[in-house]
């Protein structure tokens, strides 16, 4: 008797903790496959210090052949699923094409950049979800300061003024270390000749930074980022985008050759070219995160639109807690359907959020307890190498190393501007000319 087939598409937070718990749960008694673009996952909350040179690239991905020995991994990009068939079809790195027959099936695709019907964005302005887009920012970030520091030139406000739209976690603390990045590398350049020194915009429309959260963690962040020399705009948005700069909606408009876009994401496209349901651009799916009519289909993470047990009437927001946990819930249900387990409905609390403010500050509210400054930095650090699956030690290393030695200030020239579109369905692959697209 041939055993079932479990495939699980997407390693993000929520992929990776059912594939996780699937291996656990089924062991050899059936076939756990995991479709990704990459063969590793990405915890994405330290991509920022990789932006900023702090850790190594490597440090923040986990290999999925090392972590999750039970799994096959299959290298791809899902572009159809057939629900009547039980087919998944998926591109692969190098073009070819295949598919993948499933008896259960977990959507766990995740999310990409959101865009907005502003002219010029798409063009002119760099997402940040995806390995390939921190490491173009850190070669951008250097080369604009280099070459500024190189001589007198009239473009060389435009090169030191970096604007990042969004205030909500990623934009916060893209803005929060870029600033403390050229900083340090203006202090690195000879006779420090860089001028004008290094500007920063954090522009966002809500009313304050880290919307939402509360106000004491809001006002903790806004007043360290302010203290170092970042410009907040808050109320404010951005109008339109050109080569030359951005215009805000206030009329200003800003010379820069940098625009970061943290704006929010959406869910994966895929998602709703599966036909099924959709709230918001996410699966529609019950508490125990089944797909009603179709009790072979499963969707956790950012792909599912999860009724939040705890506040009747909502959905639970698009965040790596909750990706996290209901990834592992997924696993399990997913398992009892199979004859492993009971299963249960997704119900959790938030414990609190962390926001790493750069250096030694940070903001944070364990089970509810407002902290700041250095305290809060360590309970950060704290909790990103506890919610580390493996590398805890060489993050940890990293962050020694940070501490005691100079910060090394390269281009490696690896991913430049075209190959990370800010509108793709796969911001964790560089985008080569000429090489397989998925579409």
């Amino acid at each position: 008797m041939s055993r079932s087939r479990i495939v699980v598409v997407g390693a993000g937070f929520a992929g990776f903790q059912a594939a996780r718990t699937l291996c656990r749960r089924v062991r050899d008694e059936a076939e756990v496959v995991l479709l990704n673009p990459t063969d590793y996952f990405l915890y994405l909350p330290l991509l920022p210090q990789v932006a900023a040179g702090i850790l190594e690239p490597r440090r923040v991905t986990i290999s999925l052949t090392r972590v999750l020995p039970r799994v096959r991994l299959v290298l791809g990009e899902a572009d159809h699923v057939d629900l009547d068939k039980r087919l998944v079809r998926y591109s692969g790195p190098e073009g070819e094409s295949g598919e993948l027959s499933y008896d259960r099936l977990v959507l766990a695709v995740g999310s990409v950049n959101k865009l907005l019907p502003i002219p010029g964005v798409a063009e002119h302005a760099h997402g940040f979800r995806g390995l390939p887009e921190a490491l173009y920012l850190r070669d951008h970030v250097t080369r604009q300061i280099e070459l500024a520091a190189a001589g007198d030139s009239p473009d060389n406000r435009a090169r030191t003024t970096f604007v990042v739209v969004g205030a909500g976690y990623t934009g916060t603390e893209v803005a929060a270390h870029g600033k403390l990045f050229t900083d340090d590398l203006v202090r690195k350049q000879p006779g420090r000749t860089c001028k004008p020194a290094p500007r920063w915009l954090l522009i966002d429309i809500a009313p304050r930074v880290l919307p939402e959260l509360d106000h004491r963690l809001s006002d903790t962040a806004a007043r360290v980022l302010r203290r170092r020399g970042v410009d907040v705009r808050t109320g404010t948005s951005v109008k339109e985008a050109t080569a030359k700069g951005v215009q805000l909606d206030d009329g200003e408009f800003v010379e820069t050759r940098t625009l970061v876009w943290c704006v929010g994401v959406r869910p994966d496209p895929l998602v709703a070219d599966v036909g099924l349901p959709v709230e918001r651009g996410r699966l529609v799916v019950d508490p125990r995160l089944n797909v009603p009519g179709h009790p072979e289909v499963f969707a956790c993470g950012d792909a599912a639109a999860v009724p939040d047990l705890t506040r009747p009437g909502e959905f639970t927001p698009m965040t790596a807690q909750h990706a996290t946990r209901q990834g592992k819930v997924a696993g399990r249900n997913v398992a009892a359907s199979l004859g492993y387990g009971e299963q249960q409905a997704y119900r959790h609390h938030d414990l609190g959020f962390v926001v790493d403010l750069g250096g030694v500050k940070a903001a944070a509210n364990p089970l509810g307890v407002p902290l700041s400054g250095p305290v809060a930095g360590a309970v950060t650090r704290g909790y990103h190498l506890a919610a580390m699956p493996a590398n805890r030690v060489r993050v940890a290393a990293d962050w020694v190393l940070d501490a005691v030695l100079p910060r090394q200030a390269v281009q490696l020239g690896l991913v430049r501007s075209y190959t990370v579109p800010l509108d793709t369905s796969s911001p964790e692959l560089a985008r080569v000319p000429g090489g397989p697209r998925k579409e």
